[in-house]
């Protein structure tokens, strides 16, 4: 655990993005006796079907699991307004920080109205993310509350390598951008 105490018990919320982001952290933080609640708030992944897609791979896994699921209203046009004047930025650039401290944010204020102590998200798990502006949105997400943003590289430590492995085994739906359809104009065809 971040704070030093022993993890067995410890009830965490683990912000996700989809199944093969989530997939090797949830079973990590089980094989140290952990208690994960996965959060799903992804009001940025658009079009909606995608969003349904991304949402039933990480029940299917969950459910096998026996890791409660807690699902967050879906609300584009509310994302939308978030990054407002931000359309055209890069990815890794000022657009995603808008959007991940929007989704941490309401991932902090479950969180604190349903006691939990400790966040983190599996954003941090991507190798196309910015670790350093996921821990930055983070923190700022959960400034206003009594939880603490969990900073963790879920890419070292051999989870990269077995969420790699679990794609496969579970084959996961692997989608080919980040969510929103600025970092989907490359795929032209798929909108």
């Amino acid at each position: 655990m971040p704070d030093g105490s022993n993890a067995d018990g410890q009830r965490i919320l683990l912000h996700s993005c989809c199944a093969p982001c989530s997939a090797a952290i949830v079973e990590c933080m089980l094989s140290n006796g952990m208690r994960p609640t996965v959060y799903f708030s992804n009001s940025n992944i658009y079009p909606r079907k995608e969003y349904e897609i991304r949402k039933n791979e990480i029940i299917r896994f969950l459910k096998e699991q026996g890791v409660p699921f807690v699902e967050d209203s879906y609300d584009h046009d509310e994302w939308l307004r978030e990054v407002k004047g931000y359309e055209g930025e890069p990815e890794r650039g000022q657009r995603c920080s808008l959007c991940f401290e929007f989704r941490l944010r309401k991932a902090a204020d479950y969180a604190s109205e349903n006691g939990f102590k400790w966040l983190t998200t599996t954003l941090a798990s991507s190798r196309w993310k910015n670790i350093q502006q996921i821990n930055e949105a983070g923190i700022r997400a959960t400034v206003h509350t009594q939880v603490l943003f969990w900073q963790q590289n879920w890419r070292k430590g051999g989870l990269q390598e077995r969420r790699n492995e679990l794609l496969r085994q579970n084959a996961f739906y692997n989608q080919q951008y980040c969510g929103c359809e600025y970092s989907a104009t490359r795929l032209k065809d798929f909108l």
